[in-house]
């Protein structure tokens, strides 16, 4: 049994169905029962190791998400249950030329959990997701003109659907990608203007990108996130500290297939913008 972790999620998700289509029996942790079809689920809080009992019945391998309050204890839990494989979502914040931020810290620390955890163990660090688009959707709604941040930003977003294919593969053959390390990244580093274009090429629409300015950018992730988050992205993209606009080969040498392009991802997921 493979339990998968923020199951809901943009990567949770595609990584249950991805186990799902290849006929691997899998486990789906929730918060509160969803509908999940041909998946069974159990509630449980990562956050709270002692709710983890009835989820990690039977299970041999775990799909994490990083940033949980005690990670150690969390996969000393998932050990004493007979787990004996994690694959972990990082990113490649635990790379930036400055990881000082508070987002390198908790991802640095749940991998540092996990490589002594004594658990085999797989990092899978995306660069930013397609599916991050979807927050123009209230603006989309609204009319033709999406603004965002960080418009001079070039960067190799990498579909979720590819996340989950090869984090199944280290899932399903633990000991073939023992200790491995993917980043991973799309096949175009596009600016968000090159993203809204195909976006309304798919979708038919004739759309315009205006990029904000810092001020701008700041305001409104200040009213949705903590400031420390805040300032790990300012750090990201306006100082440079992360360049996501490598192209790396990791999807195909793992999966066997070229990444998809932003353009395959929007024209999957078209029925969302409309």
């Amino acid at each position: 049994m493979i339990l998968v972790t923020g199951a809901t999620g943009n990567v949770g998700g595609e990584v249950v169905e991805a186990l799902r289509q290849a006929g691997r029996p899998v486990r789906a942790l929730v918060r509160k029962p969803v509908a999940l079809e041909g998946v069974s689920q159990v509630t449980g809080d990562l956050n709270d190791p002692a709710s983890l009992e009835e989820a990690l019945d039977g299970v041999s391998s775990v799909f994490l998400l990083p940033g949980y309050r005690d990670m150690p204890g969390m996969l000393a839990r998932c050990r004493s249950a007979g787990v004996t494989s994690v694959v972990l979502l990082t990113s490649p914040a635990t790379t930036a030329t400055d990881t000082s931020n508070a987002i390198s810290q908790y991802m640095i620390a749940s991998e540092t959990a996990v490589r002594e955890s004594g658990l085999a163990w797989t990092f899978v660090r995306p660069c930013a997701f397609m599916s991050n688009a979807l927050r123009w959707l209230p603006q989309l709604a609204q009319g033709d003109v999406v603004r965002d941040a960080w418009g001079g930003v070039r960067t190799a977003t990498v579909d979720p659907a590819d996340i989950a294919a090869v984090a199944r593969a280290a899932l399903v053959s633990p000991s073939d990608h023992d200790g491995r390390v993917y980043q991973l990244s799309g096949p175009e580093p596009l600016l968000p203007a090159d993203r809204v274009a195909i976006l309304g090429r798919v979708l038919g629409r004739d759309l315009t990108f205006e990029g904000q300015s810092d001020d701008e950018a700041r305001a409104q992730m200040s009213a949705a996130m903590p400031a420390e988050y805040v300032a790990a992205f300012f750090s990201f993209y306006s100082d440079g500290t992360l360049d996501e606009s490598r192209v790396l080969p990791t999807v195909e040498e793992v999966t066997g297939r070229p990444p998809r392009t932003f353009e395959q991802w929007a024209t999957a997921h078209a029925a969302a913008f409309r």
